[in-house]
């Protein structure tokens, strides 16, 4: 059934093309209803954006307990197995504007608003487990110095400007949230495999009273995954809602994403290193592991982007019966600035009546009136107490805490260590990681005009790493630092990426290149068997429309090459048969970027003619078809396969801040070469040593040659040990689609696969 046009009033709309005038080339009336409704209702649609987190996206889901917190907290969500509470998540980007990009280098939102029984509990998290700042009254003069530059208005979703590293160089506080705002952290592959954390330590409390300082952690199911920098800055110019789309996608072909969530619980004096109120701190897992009891599920997309997204209102401040704040002062400031927020960019108290905000439970007070009520209340009495309506006061009680001292405006001498944590991450980097980190450093402080921004900065990063601040110095012009601070030591596993084990590769994005002449049978087989372990194959052809295969046959491609970039894929695969394919520029283009930023990339027969036209360093092959390492300082040299010793991925333990070449380029995964027999032997490892410098840092390239294969280690390391043997291999030939190893092997390459780039300047122009 058609629906009628009608007014705000209900007043059926005959025309609403043409205004009414006064004849047909006559001037237009003001008695024209219809225009004017449209006209004022259309000037005003917008409404003040946030001043931060202002870029989002968001999604319905549930939550589901498994396991109950009965000892620690009478919060009805986590203590009754059989709920399943309704949830709303809003993902966002910190610095930009509403109209900016989803992939700038910036910390990103993580809230969630939880429907439960017993009202509204709004978790409103971020991607990095620590803040900039100790206190919220700093909260103001770090977010004008973040936004752009009030003169002129620059740059836009960018910290990469004086007026944030001056204020940031002012600040030692702020040089442990820098540390993961530097590395691969501030971008994120995806909002659904993206961590979240509640960065305060709020306070549990149970049926005896009994309190329990809590973080909390969310886990995506899908792992933890980044891209690299060059890659995140491409993908802002071909695909600006890059993670939008995602997660929109995602949900919309039924691939739900899912967090788990942890907890670490803690009496309020338990550490003696780390003051728990202190929100630019950490607790490393390896002294409080975090232990996980439920599961977020997303699993319906808004049905009104404005309605919901952009009109949902957290607030730290809403919690239920069984959690309560602590005295984290950054905490307490939000709980101010959140609601002041909200009465501003909703216009008005009766925000909470919105639908994305409305609590799934009965609401009774005497709130009355004020703009956009959208109750009608009944009854006379809006007052407490009365006896002229039954009422019962009950239900949340706050903590009795003990609250006693001078007032001051004074910070306790537990929070003044700035530095000790900004190290602890630093050790626990892989080498890959560091040097994403070098480079980030160099990146930012070389957008900085001021010599003394820069030389104070190089002095906080000296008291983090002495070889950190050396590394970053010799990029930005800067002379190199006196060791100061002796590091440490210490470093916590579960910070590094790099030591996560293997992924699911469902939903991640592999392209396979097309032309006339392709193999039917190679690219159905391969799409076939990556399509059934839950990955996404596009098939991109040089023009919209059909190509004609090896058998004869048109085969629909998914889009044209020219409409799309190789970064928003996880991998490439160039099937065998394509004789043009070496010719297209925009191929090899593709191919030659997919290489830099690490990608997996399969290859078959022909389509080594496309690696090779992308100057993309393959191995030499002996007479006997053996495949050797090329001649040191060669551009094969930095191709060659490797795996000798443990892999990077199973860095473990404390790691010496020399331990990695500061600027030591990073590896990436690469599974893919040429033809001959089937691949499945193994040349065995090969001697790390028997690679040369310019080699990037833990090369993860298969490299492979005619008649031979051999293990590689994959994505710059990023595995665990125990995976240090798999075979990546080549994708050569028909006896290797028939077994279907071409599919294993690249699945593998995609399970290993993290953030990394190589070393361009290794690959020959």
């Amino acid at each position: 059934m058609t629906a009628a046009l009608t007014t705000d009033q209900g007043i059926p709309v005959a025309d609403t093309d043409n205004s009414l005038r006064a004849g047909a080339r006559g001037p237009s009336l003001l008695e024209d209803f219809h225009l004017r409704e449209k006209l004022m209702r259309f000037d005003h649609e917008r409404i003040p954006e946030r001043v931060v987190y202002a870029r989002g996206a968001g999604a319905h889901g549930v939550f589901k307990l498994h396991t109950p917190l009965d000892e620690y907290t009478t919060a009805d969500f986590l203590t009754d197995p059989d709920a399943e509470t309704p949830v709303f998540v809003r993902f966002s980007t910190l610095q930009g504007s509403r109209g900016s990009t989803d992939t700038p280098r910036d910390a990103r939102g993580f809230a969630t608003k939880f429907y439960t029984r017993q009202g509204n509990f709004d978790l409103v998290g971020s991607n990095m487990p620590v803040f900039f700042i100790q206190d919220g009254i700093k909260f103001p003069d770090l977010v004008h110095a973040l936004k752009p530059e009030p003169h002129n208005e620059m740059p836009q979703a960018s910290s990469a400007h004086d007026t944030f590293w001056d204020f940031v160089s002012l600040q030692p506080e702020t040089m442990h949230h820098l540390m993961w705002r530097m590395s691969d952290r501030a971008l994120p592959r995806s909002y659904r495999m993206m961590q979240g954390f509640g960065v305060h330590t709020f306070r549990l409390v149970n049926s005896r009273g009994r309190g329990t300082f809590v973080k909390f952690h969310w886990r995506p199911s899908l792992g933890t995954h980044s891209l690299v920098f060059d890659e995140a800055q491409r993908i802002s110019g071909q695909d600006p809602d890059f993670n939008r789309r995602d997660l929109w996608e995602a949900i919309a072909s039924g691939n739900y994403p899912s967090w788990e969530l942890g907890v670490q619980l803690f009496s309020e004096f338990a550490l003696d290193d780390v003051d728990l109120l202190d929100a630019t701190k950490l607790v490393p897992e390896e002294i409080v592991p975090v232990t996980p009891v439920g599961r977020l599920t997303l699993n319906r997309n808004p049905d009104n982007f404005f309605a919901e997204t952009e009109q949902v209102a957290f607030n730290v401040g809403n919690i239920v019966p069984g959690i309560d704040f602590t005295d984290d002062p950054l905490l307490q400031a939000r709980l101010f600035s959140y609601l002041d927020s909200q009465l501003n960019r909703l216009g008005g108290p009766n925000f909470a009546q919105l639908p994305v905000n409305r609590p799934h439970v009965p609401v009774h007070n005497h709130q009355q009136d004020g703009s956009h009520q959208q109750r009608v209340p009944t009854g006379r009495v809006t007052y407490s107490p009365n006896s002229l309506a039954a009422e019962a006061p009950a239900g949340f009680v706050s903590f009795p805490e003990v609250v006693d001292g001078p007032k001051e405006r004074k910070r306790s001498v537990t929070f003044a260590d700035h530095y000790s944590q900004a190290t602890l991450f630093w050790n626990s980097m892989a080498p890959w990681e560091r040097a994403h980190i070098i480079e980030a450093y160099r990146f930012e402080l070389g957008r900085v005009t001021s010599m003394a921004i820069r030389v104070r900065m190089i002095e906080h990063l000296n008291r983090i790493d002495h070889d950190l601040a050396t590394a970053v110095a010799a990029g930005i012009g800067v002379e190199q630092p006196v060791r100061s601070v002796a590091n440490h030591g210490r470093s916590s596993a579960s910070l590094s990426q790099a030591t996560a084990a293997p992924a699911p590769v469902a939903t991640r994005k592999v392209a396979v290149l097309m032309g006339d002449g392709v193999s039917a049978r190679w690219v159905a087989r391969l799409r076939d068997d990556l399509t059934a372990e839950g990955v996404v194959v596009d098939l991109l052809g040089p023009v919209h429309g059909t190509v004609m295969t090896d058998d004869g046959l048109p085969m629909e491609v998914t889009r044209a090459l020219s409409t799309v970039a190789s970064v928003v894929y996880d991998a490439v695969a160039v099937p065998d048969g394509v004789l043009a394919l070496p010719a297209d520029g925009q191929a090899v283009h593709f191919v030659a970027e997919a290489y830099k930023h690490g990608k997996p990339i399969a290859a078959s027969g022909t389509a080594v003619d496309v690696l090779l036209r992308a100057h993309i360093p393959l191995p030499t092959v002996e007479p006997s078809g053996s495949a050797t390492a090329p001649a040191a300082g060669s551009a094969g040299a930095a191709f060659a396969a490797r795996s000798a010793g443990p892999s990077a991925g199973a860095f473990r333990g404390p790691q010496s801040a020399g331990s990695a070449a500061p600027g030591e380029p990073a590896g990436a995964a690469f599974a893919a070469r040429s033809t001959g027999p089937s691949a499945g032997t193994s040349r065995g490892p090969r001697s790390a040593a028997s690679s040369t410098a310019a080699e990037p840092a833990g090369a993860a390239s298969a490299a492979r040659s005619t008649g031979a294969s051999g293990a590689a280690e994959p994505a710059g390391g990023s595995r665990s040990a125990a995976a240090s043997s798999a075979n990546i291999s080549t994708i050569s030939d028909m006896s290797l689609i028939i077994d279907g190893q071409p599919a294993s092997r690249l699945l593998t390459a995609l399970a290993m696969h993290r953030n990394h780039d190589r070393d361009v300047t290794s690959i020959p122009a």
